[in-house]
């Protein structure tokens, strides 16, 4: 990873902005200690779409799924029965 310093980083910043942008991320150092790291901000592609579906037919929802728990639910509301 590259190291600029602050001088050249001002002097540059457009310029290592691009290269970051493009995926070289650098770090900023003062006197030659490493300040910060400057990566590009990734947003979601949009090849990247959410795979609805994906686990159809792999799992199997009961009949009785809304029902499920609900005596249980009940009596916590109401108490015991």
């Amino acid at each position: 990873m590259r190291t600029v310093n602050i001088h050249e980083a001002k002097t540059h910043l457009s310029r290592l902005i691009e290269a970051a942008m493009k995926g070289e991320s650098f770090i900023i150092a003062k006197a030659g200690r490493p300040m910060v790291r400057v990566s590009p901000i990734t947003a979601p592609e949009e090849t990247q779409k959410r795979r609805l579906g994906f686990l159809a037919g792999q799992i199997r929802v009961p009949e009785d799924f809304d029902r499920m728990g609900q005596d249980e639910v009940i009596s916590l509301f109401d108490g015991p029965a």
